[in-house]
């Protein structure tokens, strides 16, 4: 992402956060947020471990403080890890964070010598539309008469046969059920869903959105939401595996849809949801993770997941295509371990149900062409793009809009339940039970191919949606 957009969606993380004083890194560069003043260890041996090396090494540097070295957080919990503060999280700024800086290069022999990683930063885990990386777009109001893209796919729903799909995201709206799509969703009611001025507020109806996304692809499931992703749709790391063991303490579903991860700049998973992928891969649960729009092919986790050896039947992790679904979409994050991709650009879902028209302010920008270098006009820049994100001397013009119900919206992140959707679909129609199953004898029958940064890749695109011709950018003026 360009450091400009990346600063600017910085600030609207740390606007809903603003109790956790949040830097970018790495040191070097803007790939991922985390947060200042701390490190994530996994309990017991190893924070006793961490905690007593990187007090020596403080002790040794005499621009550091060895006495702000000490444990953070509890000695045991069902993640497995607990926070050790290395430093003043008010120090410096948001380029940074020299404590925590080193207190990694502390323990670089020691994880050398242990053949493992012991710590890392406490990165910042979000909704792939909008925390770590730039959104395909804004939610932007769609007419009614034009209906939802996929369409509601034929069938029926089957109370005993159901499919659960459970969706870890952002909350319901109030009026969800006021939309027939969703008269088989449940679970948690989205917090806050307007400001004072009784504005929409940003990623408000994301996990509606999914879940209609769902209930569209697939009629004979039970769809359960969990805001677990409450602050813009994001969470801490430290915070993040306690969120997925409380989503399925009711029981464990089908298949869980997850929208949501952060790079970290390693290839082997996340400190703080070690655990609960330990734990999914014993159960059946398939997860099918979004890829993240960073259109990058850094590894995006829990997505990437997917490519080790141990989580591959636990996990599918999802691309998006373009609207011709013929290419992935310029801000899809895209390599090998990205294993299959679905429409995910201009896709036309339930934002909020049917009571009441919703404000919405807009900001408007001007795009001359992609900004991924791509030859046609994407969702950065048609029809508007929120100017949180726009660029320096962009055209920024607040603008109001009016939501009834349905959006277009853009990102990995509802390309994820479309895939997570068509596996239920699939279980349903073969009347099988096992959803791992289902993947690899669905994927195994696909025909469907699109082409990603010039790599041939399986593309799975629903019955009812509806490719759009792809229009070039108009020319500079």
């Amino acid at each position: 992402m360009a450091p400009q957009r990346f600063h600017e969606q910085f600030e609207l993380i740390q606007r809903s956060m603003p109790d956790v004083p949040l830097a970018m890194g790495p040191d070097d560069s803007a790939e991922f947020i985390y947060e200042k003043g701390y490190v994530l260890v996994r309990d017991g041996e190893d924070a006793r471990l961490v905690e007593d090396t990187v007090r020596a090494h403080f002790t040794a540097e005499p621009d550091l403080v060895q006495d702000n070295v000490r444990r953070a957080g509890p000695q045991t919990n069902r993640s497995g890890i607990t926070r050790i503060k290395v430093g003043d999280p008010g120090e410096g700024d948001r380029g940074g964070d020299r404590a925590v800086a080193h207190a990694l290069r502390a323990l670089r022999e020691t994880e050398g010598r242990a053949g493992r990683r012991l710590v890392s930063r406490n990165h910042l885990v979000g909704i792939t539309g909008g925390v770590n990386s730039c959104p395909g777009d804004e939610p932007a109001p769609a007419r009614r008469a034009d209906g939802l893209n996929p369409a509601a796919a034929e069938g029926t729903h089957d109370a005993a046969t159901a499919v659960g799909v459970l969706v870890v995201d952002t909350g319901l709206m109030h009026d969800y059920r006021s939309h027939p799509l969703l008269a088989h969703t449940e679970g948690d009611a989205q917090l806050k869903e307007c400001d004072e001025q009784g504005v929409l507020q940003e990623y408000v109806g994301h996990g509606t959105f999914i879940a209609g996304l769902v209930a569209a692809v697939a009629p004979n499931t039970d769809v359960t939401v969990r805001n677990s992703l409450t602050d813009a749709g994001a969470i801490l790391e430290s915070e993040f595996g306690e969120k997925l063991f409380e989503a399925v303490d009711g029981g464990w579903p089908d298949i869980l849809s997850l929208s949501a991860g952060t790079a970290n700049g390693r290839t082997d998973g996340l400190l703080g949801v070690e655990a609960f992928m330990r734990e999914l891969r014993e159960q059946r649960t398939l997860l099918v993770a979004a890829a993240g729009n960073n259109g990058s092919a850094t590894p995006f986790w829990p997505a990437a997941y997917a490519d080790l050896p141990d989580y591959q039947d636990a996990v599918v992790s999802v691309g998006a295509l373009r609207t011709d679904g013929e290419f992935g979409a310029c801000f899809s994050n895209h390599g090998p371990w990205v294993k299959v991709y679905a429409p995910g650009e201009r896709l036309t879902g339930v934002l909020t149900g049917f009571d009441a028209p919703v404000p919405y302010i807009y900001q408007h920008s001007t795009y001359d062409a992609c900004r991924y270098g791509f030859g046609y006009a994407c969702t950065c820049q048609s029809p508007r793009h929120s100017g949180a994100l726009s660029e320096d001397g962009g055209d920024a013009k607040p603008d109001q809009v009016m939501f009834e119900g349905i959006a277009h919206w853009s990102g990995t992140s509802f390309a994820t339940p479309l895939v997570a959707g068509l596996i239920a679909a699939h279980m349903t129609a073969q009347q099988e039970s096992d959803p791992r199953v289902a993947r690899y004898k669905m994927l195994a029958a696909n025909s469907g191919y699109a082409e990603v940064r010039g790599a041939h890749v399986p593309a799975l695109r629903p019955a009812t949606w509806r490719p759009s011709a792809v229009t070039p950018p108009a020319p500079r003026s």
